[in-house]
């Protein structure tokens, strides 16, 4: 019998484009996903897409039950937000601090798809420079912080794991190598945001168990910090989905650290009154959901 889990993983095979991507999307392992698809498959005798395609092509049977997935899909989970409201109140508000700096560029559009499905909930962002976010959770001045996970204070929420680059100049003298050690960092001019360095990765990972002397200059915006490093103030490390239309653009050049690379995980804490409020656990799933469609080089965490 077709299921909603089957259409829902359809939408997800379509939304994220893979089925590495689909799989940590749904929570499943990709060995399950794969059996699911097999029985689909099996009940109409046709294959739902075609193998070895990037992006995933769906066939006249699988674009049919998309079809369908996108009539039925929407009406429940309006359906379920429904329940929520009346099971849980509708009103609410959802303040929204950032430990994260780089995060802007896919919140507002996060932030924009959750208040089409929770009108009534107020949700905003906590202006300013915070150097412990974690602070305002506790104070009450903010509802939600994404970036460290900041338990056993606090509910935490998993989202999505991302690699560090390494981003200097054209022509910068790391620029022929391929990857980066750190004693390859040694007396350069490093540009950060304004944290305290135990919340830097380079510098905790990488830079301070090898002992590697450096300098550091601060900048609170991104755009910021690459210019900087365009001009030859210095380098920097940021996730990988932040600087991919500078790289694109040959405006700078990334390179990775380390044999395996430098990889950072990013959470949402909530104080634990907010943990089972359903639009807090639906703002979670808007995240996981628009990111895992629009973002390169990221893997949900389970």
């Amino acid at each position: 019998m077709l299921e909603i889990r089957h259409l829902r993983t359809l939408s997800a095979l379509r939304s994220s484009g893979s089925l590495v991507r689909a799989a940590q999307l749904l929570n499943l392992t990709q060995s399950a996903l794969s059996h699911q698809i097999r029985l689909l498959e099996e009940r109409y005798k046709a294959p739902l897409f075609e193998r070895k395609s990037m992006p995933i092509a769906f066939t006249a049977t699988g674009s049919r039950l998309l079809e369908l997935a996108d009539k039925l899909l929407p009406e429940i989970e309006l359906a379920e937000r429904d329940v929520a409201r009346l099971s849980q109140g509708d009103k609410g508000q959802l303040r929204v601090a950032l430990e994260c700096h780089t995060c802007f560029d896919w919140l507002m559009p996060v932030m924009d798809a959750f208040r089409q499905r929770w009108p009534e909930v107020e949700i905003d962002l906590v202006s300013g420079f915070h150097s412990e976010p974690a602070d305002l959770l506790r104070s009450g001045e903010a509802d939600l912080v994404i970036g460290s996970p900041y338990g056993p204070d606090f509910t935490v929420f998993p989202l999505f794991r991302f690699e560090m680059l390494v981003v200097m100049a054209q022509k910068h003298r790391l620029q022929a190598q391929r990857r980066l050690a750190a004693s390859d960092f040694a007396g350069e001019t490093l540009i950060t945001y304004p944290v305290p360095e135990e919340r830097i990765d380079l510098i905790r990972e990488v830079l301070r168990p090898a002992g590697i002397q450096f300098e550091r200059r601060t900048a609170e915006l991104t755009v910021a910090v690459l210019q900087l490093v365009a001009s030859r103030r210095g380098i920097a490390a940021l996730p990988n989905w932040a600087i991919k239309n500078y790289v694109d653009y040959d405006y700078v050049v990334a390179r990775p650290v380390g044999e395996h690379g430098l990889w950072s995980d990013l959470y949402v804490s909530v104080p634990e009154p907010l943990q089972d409020k359903a639009y807090v656990r639906d703002f979670v799933s808007v995240i996981r959901e628009q990111c895992a469609a629009t973002l390169d080089g990221i893997k949900l965490l389970s």
